[in-house]
């Protein structure tokens, strides 16, 4: 399969799959395989995201990750030793622009935490770029996932976070958004320090 056909095949699967670009409170994708929730009853009883344990142990997979401004490849020895949470997002997907910030916040008070926020915004880098620009975000940096194949890895819905534990095993995953400046969510971030 040629290269701008797989492409095309991922925009298609996102899109299908994807984010629902005006619900703000609906989960994206389908949490029904969840383990155990981490949010309040109401935030339940909406349809906020829950936590799913059932990947535990899984190493990270494999990834091309590009920064859109110098065409810099990522490089995995920047997180190798560290906890990582891998956040999957779009400009398009209105939770993901919400978690966003919060995002950014997590990355400033977790230090040993590396917030790796990879862009499912295929062959729009510039939307991207603009988008960090006008945030001003200071610590998450705008990586893209430029042939979506992480996008296709984790089912296409958004967002998509992904806890790592130090040796690059998944501690567990959410899809959706979550609130993570939350008192639960970030004993549950904490959980890749105790597994690493």
């Amino acid at each position: 399969m040629s290269r701008l056909s797989s492409t095309i095949a991922v925009a298609f699967v996102l899109l299908l799959a994807g984010c629902d670009k005006g619900g703000t409170d609906a989960v994206q994708g389908n949490p029904a395989a969840t383990a155990a929730a981490v949010a309040t009853p109401e935030a339940k009883a909406k349809g906020v995201a829950a936590i799913d344990r059932s990947h535990a142990g899984e190493p990270m997979p494999a990834f091309d990750l590009l920064m859109p401004a110098t065409k810099t490849p990522f490089d995995k020895a920047d997180i190798a030793g560290k906890p990582v949470l891998l956040n999957l997002w779009a400009t398009w997907c209105a939770p993901c622009v919400k978690e966003m910030p919060l995002l950014e916040a997590l990355a400033g008070e977790e230090r040993d935490l590396y917030v790796l926020t990879a862009s499912q915004d295929l062959g729009e880098p510039e939307k991207v770029l603009a988008f960090f620009e006008k945030e001003k975000f200071q610590r998450i940096k705008p990586w893209l996932d430029r042939e979506g194949a992480l996008g296709f890895q984790f089912g296409g819905g958004l967002p998509v976070s992904v806890l790592y534990d130090a040796s690059g095993k998944e501690v567990w995953r959410v899809t959706g958004d979550l609130d993570w400046a939350d008192p639960e969510v970030r004993g549950a971030v904490d959980e890749a320090f105790e597994a690493g």
